[in-house]
């Protein structure tokens, strides 16, 4: 039986590895499409960075809780891609319709994705709160990054954006801490609201993806351990 689920949870990680790089390759043609409409670079750029925060990071989070039986292959899976994310940096080639010279913020991205996820799992085994900050960055990270860029074509740190965060992150803490057990929903909003505030600092090499993810893995953590709130 053991051995059975071992193949399923692989065939389901080649399966996944398919469709983000599918994600990838669609979101290279949006880049050209952009730039074609005489989309700023840096932009296009953000909105294709942002785009696979949700559509890669974000739909395979829904996966996790379903198709793996531990935190093992997340974790794996996560490291993946922030060698091959690095690397492009590192070797100087990056994958210019989604990755930026200046900042490394797409590895950190996929290293913390995997990271919480694993570390929630393991104290609290609950995979329903474990992919709670990882969605933060996916789902909510995902719609400020859009949000600031409409509005000022640019990579702006902005309170409006924060505000279009916690309204995402605030059902997706609630509904996911509730479908765990023990249920901590509250915990789960209160998880939210503190990473959306969060979002907008950064400090040197600790990007927002590792503040909002910390703070939020705190926060789950002890409510975890401390239980439902009355």
């Amino acid at each position: 039986m053991l051995e059975q689920n071992i193949y399923y949870e692989v065939l389901w990680i080649f399966i996944l590895t398919i469709y983000v790089g599918a994600v990838f390759l669609l979101t290279k043609y949006f880049y050209e499409w952009m730039i074609k409409k005489e989309i700023k670079k840096e932009v296009a750029v953000y909105y294709n960075r942002k785009t696979i925060h949700i559509l890669a990071g974000g739909v395979i989070l829904i996966a996790v809780p379903f198709v793996f039986s531990s935190p093992w292959f997340p974790l794996l899976a996560g490291l993946v891609l922030t060698i091959f994310t690095y690397f492009a940096h590192k070797r100087g080639n990056i994958l210019y319709w989604f990755q930026t010279k200046d900042n490394i913020n797409d590895v950190t991205f996929c290293f913390m994705w995997g990271l919480t996820i694993f570390i929630l799992w393991w104290i609290l085994g609950n995979p329903w709160v474990a992919i709670i900050p990882p969605a933060f960055i996916a789902f909510g990270d995902g719609i400020t990054g859009i949000v600031r860029n409409f509005a000022f074509k640019e990579r702006k740190k902005h309170m409006i954006g924060n505000i279009y965060m916690m309204g995402v992150c605030i059902p997706i803490g609630y509904f996911f801490a509730n479908s765990g057990s023990p249920s901590i929903p509250l915990w789960g909003v209160i998880a939210a609201v503190f990473a959306s505030l969060f979002e907008r600092y950064e400090f040197g090499k600790i990007d927002d993806n590792i503040l909002v993810t910390v703070i939020a893995t705190i926060i789950l953590y002890i409510g975890g351990i401390i239980g439902p709130l009355p």
